[in-house]
């Protein structure tokens, strides 16, 4: 078949561009859909009296995916953005005086480690080698596959290191094993506190996301997260992608068991081929007839979520002292929370909550004299939203930082915008208003998660965070990669 055949990417998120990037660059005709007044998805930025915010993620980990994404065109991140590695790469708060910050020089965290705990620098050092060889497995055998079946995964060398990703222990288990000192559990135990479940419930195998923070360390891209968008569509446009914003798919025809047309709010568009990137689950039962979903409500309904998060973006006319980069609040119970969270969800009675600060590494991010703050509080999917408890809340986090931190803020405040489920929902078609996608347990991973292939409609193929591999920003730009391949695969069978 000739390249020129047109290909429509719906969802000018992480994955889409992604799609969109390798598939012109092979020479296909690309379009790419996307519902809001800017592309990246929940990368997109807010700016307001001169302080930009990043709306959505804000760690930048993995910097050999962003690496080996650009060189796909013999680009580097630095022909777009300046990237500078944190140090500290961020500052976990026990409590008012009780501060944490996690090093970026190797030297530096085991000295961290062993002043907290005597002994402990040897248990780290095996702790992080066996992240390590979780981590090269995972990002080379792993996750680059597309999970159409079990069959990929019948591998005689892949089922002997299967073996020792330590599939069928837990989390919890595991950081015990090495480390009893409450404090570094807690810092082992963060990252997965978004993987959709409980760290006693999540497989041993994430212990891969420590490797990611503590060797691999944390990044900013100067300018915020949006500058990798920005990158994406830069390559995108220069291989002739045309992006369509403001252009919400709200149908798609299926003919003969081809999506032939699919209908905008703009007009409608044909293609040869359709890759989307928006809400799977919007995909499958608002987009579809019924005879051409992969999967039914109940199926849908069944499946376990990552958390959603309460947000607040606020720009204060003052400095605020001595917070760092990334701020971590962990003055409250861990485990208490995950359970509202995963197991008896409802909004939190002592949430743990994250505060970014751009302006302390990059100061264009606020007017001069100003700070640019980013409040996270994770909290369960589905659950009621409304303004009143958005501000209760409000109210509940500002006392926690102000008390913690020995500093008020709330008289400074000049900019100020909340965000959470009903805005994810409007924003994104977000199932049940979720912001990291599926849950990473054991029986959604790979061939587990929602089908990268349509069953029913042969030239449909979803990307994105609720498919392979999962959540994440370079999950997602592996998805997009590993739909782009596919495509081309079924195009030119």
């Amino acid at each position: 078949m000739s390249k020129k055949e047109h290909i429509l990417v719906i969802g000018a998120g992480f994955a889409g561009l992604a799609s969109a990037c390798l598939l012109a660059k092979k020479g296909y005709k690309v379009t790419l859909l996307e519902k809001n007044d800017q592309p990246g998805g929940r990368a997109r930025i807010w700016e307001k009296d001169g302080f930009t915010f990043d709306m959505g993620p804000s760690w930048y980990w993995m910097p050999d995916v962003f690496e080996d994404f650009f060189a796909l065109f013999d680009k580097k991140p630095s022909d777009f953005y300046e990237l500078k590695r944190l140090d500290p790469g961020y500052r976990v708060y026990y409590g008012k005086g009780d501060i944490l910050d996690v090093p970026a020089g190797m030297q530096q965290l085991e000295a961290l480690f062993e002043d907290i705990e005597p002994g402990s620098s040897a248990g780290l050092r095996a702790f992080l080698k066996q992240a390590a060889y979780k981590y090269r497995v995972s990002m080379s055998d792993y996750v680059f596959r597309p999970s159409h079946s079990l069959t990929e995964f019948i591998d005689l060398q892949l089922i002997m290191k299967s073996m020792s990703m330590q599939l069928l222990t837990s989390m919890s288990s595991h950081v015990r094993k090495y480390f009893k000192n409450p404090k570094l559990i807690k810092l082992l135990e963060f990252p997965v506190l978004f993987l959709g479940a409980t760290p006693k419930d999540t497989p041993a195998m994430y212990s891969m996301m420590n490797y990611a923070d503590l060797v691999l360390g944390t990044w900013y891209p100067i300018g915020g997260m949006n500058e990798i968008v920005k990158a994406m569509v830069s390559i995108a446009e220069s291989y002739g992608v045309d992006i369509k914003l403001n252009t919400e798919v709200t149908r798609i025809n299926v003919f003969e068991s081809r999506a032939d047309v699919i209908v905008t709010n703009k007009g409608d568009f044909t293609a040869d081929f359709v890759i989307s990137g928006a809400d799977y689950e919007h995909t499958d039962q608002h987009l579809l007839s019924r005879k051409a979903q992969n999967y039914n409500e109940k199926y849908w309904n069944s499946r376990t979520m990552s958390p959603s998060s309460l947000l607040f973006y606020i720009g204060t006319d003052k400095k605020i002292e001595g917070i760092q980069h990334h701020n971590l609040f962990f003055d409250e119970d861990f485990d208490a929370h995950a359970n509202e969270i995963y197991k008896q969800p409802q909004w939190p009675t002592k949430p743990l909550f994250y505060v970014c600060c751009t302006s302390k590494t990059d100061p264009d991010a606020a007017p001069e004299g100003g700070e640019n703050l980013f409040f996270l509080m994770p909290i369960a999917p589905d659950l009621r939203d409304d303004e009143e408890t958005r501000e209760k809340y409000f109210d509940l986090l500002m006392d926690r930082f102000e008390h913690i931190t020995g500093q008020s803020i709330r008289n400074n405040i000049v900019v100020k915008r909340s965000y959470a489920l009903d805005d994810f929902k409007a924003d994104y078609h977000s199932f049940k208003g979720n912001a990291y996608g599926l849950a990473n347990t054991l029986s959604q991973t790979a061939f587990f998660k929602p089908a990268m292939r349509s069953k029913h409609v042969k030239n449909l193929l979803h990307t994105g965070q609720l498919t392979v591999p999962g959540p994440g920003v370079p999950p997602a730009l592996i998805s997009g990669q590993i739909a782009a391949k596919e495509a081309m695969k079924m195009l030119k069978g």
